[in-house]
């Protein structure tokens, strides 16, 4: 019977002429035949089932097999002994190099007809060794789920006692070798069918012997951690770990993180490759494990290891929310990290270029997982807003990209800053933090929050930027008797010259802390600016006398010589005065008081007060970016102080009227003389000046700042309660009180005061209105008679006898923003550039001026944005926009610098000259050779730390490009730097707080 079913299979029949020859075999062998017969056919079917080259063959072998295991168990039983199965186990089945892939497939079928005869227990004895021996020869993924399929349907032959954890670990070893080479579809889905076969048997086993569990989950971790593994362990077994008990996680985190056998390397490499298990497919709980050990990590403080990390996985975590099936738990993984990872913006910066076009991705999309994730997203990108604020230029796209999604309220994302935070970071991250860096592609420098100290970071910049301001304290001399002048002096010589990307303010810090400050906590810039400006002023004025080489020029008389002379250098660069005049509305007397001030407090109007429907107060206005002359003819002086102001004419199509007019007190009697006066021309082409014409226009109900300045200098009424003490009277009478500057400041230092006291909250709220900010400011000053002849000496202007007014015009140098709603909280941080004298020298010819070069170009002159450590470009329609698109993001400090002019001539003309002659200050030996010391520190500090941090990344495992087309953001936060006079450099640990 055996030749004819072999003669019918290997003839050239039509299958289905063939299948109804075999059928007639096959019934013919469920009657009763000789054992000889039974061997026979037993033999083929085998062949049939191990070697055809057809699947047609095979299921013949296959249907033969089972009638003659069901008709003829006895010599079934003898033909399938457990000597044949371990010639088939071990040496396989077919010719040298063809074995068979089917033996396994063999033994589960011929099992089912064994199970009752007396040799079953010798059968399972056998396969229970045999299929270690095969595991640990680390078979193929389909060979692997053969013998999971067998063992699963057949558990009699899974390995016992010792065997089995052998087995288990084993198993796991061998999941740890799988790869899928195919990127076909189909292949793909059968190899994860494949890998869920396995890691099955393995939850089998584990639900009846529990106590194989951790000794398993060790094995796993010792594959992952490995450093000498040359082939990278599979994702695959991610399918692993969602089965472990997730009761276990707290025991087993534990045991990991405190064991002091497993390295710093080995860890990092464990958690990085679980991080990549994100991508496995299908996978449960595996977010809920890479979660909990990262935890784990921040509990016992591995700091190096979570930072390391989550710098160099998260891209790779982002780009897995473009695929639904592992979206859910690659956001939760990516939720954590940006969440713990609170002590720098660096994580949050990776991910910028990559956040449109995910969010582009996902609005496409259009799915139910697709809209929750989207919502979700937005949630942790407003976190990061509300964490890292100061980025304005960087987070525009990202908040384009998201403007049209919900906003969470601000307690929600301090419950989950506070909720997933690094647990005491503090201390221990100053180590680890700035990373290897280079210097800013700006070339300026940054400071180092030393903890909450943003406020004197960015002081101490606009300062630095403050060009004239900056040489002059370059330039003072040795042994000046100027302690707090002389730190200020070395910081900003090392701001200037440090090959840091950052360095350290401690020392400065230290000395120019106002005593009621408290230590750690936030505090107000402008409070802070004006204690630093009197600490130096009083400094000088008791010490020996500097800045001895600014002479004035020989048209100077000896009497404003000698007021230059007297002034210090607080006074000449931000020194200004005024003149405050009370007039006794009975008597008419005016009593008037002059003072000096180095800042103007500007409040703001109540809000009920018209700022644009009346005749403006004060001449203050705001000028479009452009070339003005200084005034040159009479008509720029003239008038009483209590002349009222006539209002401007809008819209004449030549020129732009620019009058110099005040809004003062009459006498009795006398009309109002109108100003005399002529138009200063503004060029009002278009280009390139458009855009800056739309911001320089506020909207209707908005406020400049020239309404600020209009507003603190127009009259204030003495009435009731405020009545004025005349001394003529000598009794309370009503009362007019007016300010009027009489000396307009080098640097113009304007303070808008924003944080006022609600007696309904007892607490202090910050007023959150934008204010548009003029890049050129027109100021008026008081001249008195003999400060008129002296301006005509100077050769800029003309002036009338007597006094009256002129406009002095400033530029906008530097802009202190304040971000957050309390003046005890939130962050600063500045946008500044150089001003520089930009007026041609030569005289204008038909009333036009004439630029001297296209560098005068006020858009032209670059911004930049210093932010603590991170300084990069920046523009003036970013400081004009940043309250627009972050409306707690507001103006509070602002710097002007005086245009060449009336008052500022001479000190002008001194400035120039030292520069003609000195050039950039030159710095004196000790701080020369305290610099070079630092910047050879640094050096060295860079290459230990790139030594230290190859063993990490040498060891990080290799991944491929997730979006090639993308620039990544390089840009990395420093290392730290010391500047003080008494050490002059300092090491990673030379500064004691973050970034905040």
């Amino acid at each position: 019977m055996d030749k004819i079913l072999e003669a019918v299979v290997m003839s050239s029949y039509p299958n289905n002429v063939k299948q109804g020859l075999v059928r007639r075999v096959i019934e013919a062998s469920k009657q009763p035949m000789d054992s000889e017969q039974c061997w026979s056919m037993l033999e083929l079917s085998t062949k049939l089932y191990l070697t055809g080259d057809t699947k047609y063959k095979r299921e013949i072998g296959k249907e033969v097999l089972e009638v003659y295991g069901h008709y003829h168990p006895e010599e079934f039983e003898e033909f399938f002994n457990v000597r044949f199965l371990l010639s088939l186990l071990q040496e396989g089945y077919g010719p040298l190099g063809k074995r068979s892939h089917y033996v396994l497939d063999y033994i589960q079928l011929g099992l089912q007809f064994v199970l009752e005869s007396p040799s079953a227990n010798s059968i399972f004895s056998l396969l229970r060794i045999e299929v270690l021996r095969k595991i640990c020869e680390r078979p193929s993924p389909k060979q692997c789920a053969k013998i999971s399929k067998l063992l699963t349907q057949h558990p009699q032959c899974i390995p016992t006692g010792k065997h089995q954890l052998l087995f288990c670990q084993q198993l796991i070893r061998c999941i740890g070798h799988f790869q899928c080479v195919s990127e076909e579809e189909e292949q793909i889905m059968e190899f994860l069918e494949q890998v869920n076969k396995v890691s099955g048997l393995l939850q089998r086993i584990w639900r009846t012997q529990t106590s194989t569990i951790l000794p398993s989950l060790k094995e796993l971790f010792t594959i992952i951690s490995s450093t000498e593994e040359q082939e990278v362990p599979s994702n695959a077994l991610a399918s692993v770990v969602q089965f472990v008990p997730l009761e276990l996680m707290d025991g087993v985190i534990r045991n990991l993180t405190n064991d002091d056998s497993i390295t710093d390397v080995q860890m990092m490499m464990a958690i990085s490759r679980m991080i990549d298990w994100v991508s496995w497919p299908l996978g449960k709980n595996i977010d809920k494990w890479i979660i909990a050990l990262l935890k784990g990590l921040a509990s016992v403080k591995k700091f190096s290891i979570l930072i390391e990390v989550t710098l160099s996985k998260i891209e790779k975590v982002f780009s897995k929310l473009l695929y639904p099936i592992v979206r859910e738990g690659a956001l939760s993984v990516l939720q954590y990290m940006l969440l713990s990872f609170q002590h720098s913006h660096e994580a949050f910066h990776l991910l910028l270029p990559h956040i449109p076009r995910l969010v582009a991705s996902l609005k496409k999309e259009d799915s139910n997982s697709a809209t929750s994730s989207l919502e979700q997203l937005a949630e942790l990108i407003h976190c990061m807003f509300f964490r890292f604020s100061g980025f304005p230029d960087l987070y525009e796209p990202v908040l384009e990209a998201v403007k049209a999604l919900p906003i969470p309220n601000e307690d929600r994302i301090k419950h989950l800053l506070g909720q997933n935070g690094w647990t005491s970071q503090k201390n221990e991250l100053a180590c680890f933090y700035p990373r290897l860096a280079s210097k800013s592609e700006t070339g300026k420098i940054g400071l180092i929050n030393l903890g909450n100290t943003c406020y004197m970071n960015s002081i101490i910049q606009s300062l630095f930027m403050a060009s004239d301001f900056r040489h002059s304290v370059l330039n003072l001399t040795e042994g000046n008797s100027q302690p707090l002048m002389t730190k200020l002096q070395w910081l900003f010589a090392f701001l200037e010259h440090s090959q840091r990307p950052a360095i350290s303010p401690e020392s400065f810090l230290s000395a120019s802390w106002p005593p009621w400050f408290t230590p750690g906590a936030q505090q107000d810039c402008s409070e802070y600016l004006k204690y630093l400006l009197d600490r130096l002023h009083e400094e000088e004025k008791t010490g020996k006398r500097i800045y001895q080489k600014l002479k004035e020029s020989s048209l100077m008389s000896q009497a404003v010589e000698h007021h230059y002379l007297n002034k210090t250098l607080i006074e000449k660069m931000f020194g200004g005065k005024m003149m405050t005049k009370i007039r006794c509305l009975k008597c008419l007397n005016v009593s008037s008081r002059e003072e000096a001030f180095t800042d103007l407090s500007l409040a703001f109007p109540p809000s009920d007060r018209n700022m644009h429907g009346s005749t403006p107060v004060l001449p203050v206005e705001e000028i479009g970016p452009q070339f003005i002359e200084p005034p040159v003819n009479a008509g720029q002086l003239a008038g009483s102080p209590w002349i009222r102001r006539k209002a401007p004419m809008v819209g004449d199509p030549a020129t732009l009227p620019m009058l110099v007019e005040t809004l003062g007190f009459q006498e009795p009697g006398k009309a109002a003389n109108p100003l005399s006066g002529n138009d200063v021309s503004v060029d009002t082409a278009k280009d390139p000046f458009s855009t800056f014409g739309e911001q320089a226009c506020a909207p209707k109900d908005s406020r400049s700042v020239p309404d600020l300045i209009n507003y603190f200098l127009s009259p204030e009424r003495l009435t009731a309660e405020n009545k004025y003490h005349c001394e003529k009277c000598a009794s309370l009478q009503d009362a007019e009180k007016v300010a009027e500057l009489t000396e307009g400041p080098h640097y113009l230092i304007l303070t808008l005061l924003r944080f006022s006291f609600d007696p309904r909250t007892m607490k202090r709220k910050k007023i959150l209105d934008n204010i548009s900010i003029p890049v050129v400011l027109k100021l008026p000053i008081l001249v008195t008679p003999e400060e008129t002849e002296e301006v005509c000496r100077c050769g800029k202007d003309s002036a009338a006898p007597g006094s009256g007014f002129m406009s002095l015009l400033y530029d906008l140098c530097s802009v202190v923003v304040h971000s957050g709603i309390s003046s005890e909280s939130g962050h600063y941080y500045c946008y500044s550039r150089e001003c520089t004298d930009t007026v041609p020298h030569e005289q204008p010819r038909d009333g036009v001026p004439k630029p001297a070069s296209d560098k005068q170009l006020d858009l032209e002159i670059q911004w930049y944005l210093f932010n603590d450590t991170r300084v990069s470009f920046s523009s003036f329609e970013s400081v004009s926009n940043v309250t627009s698109f972050f409306p707690k993001d507001t103006a509070y400090v602002l710097f002007y610098r005086q245009r060449p002019g009336r008052q500022s001539c001479l000190l002008h003309e001194a400035l120039t000259e030292a520069g003609r002659l000195h050039g950039e200050p030159s710095l004196h030996k000790d701080l020369m050779e305290a610099i070079s010391k630092d910047n050879i520190l640094y050096l060295q500090e860079q290459e230990k730390e790139a030594r230290n941090r190859a063993a990490y990344i040498s060891a990080l495992p290799k991944s491929p490009l997730w979006w090639r087309d993308l620039d990544k953001d390089k840009d990395d936060d420093s290392s730290s730097g010391g500047c003080s006079p008494a050490a002059g450099g300092g090491g990673s640990g030379s500064f004691h707080g973050l970034v905040f």
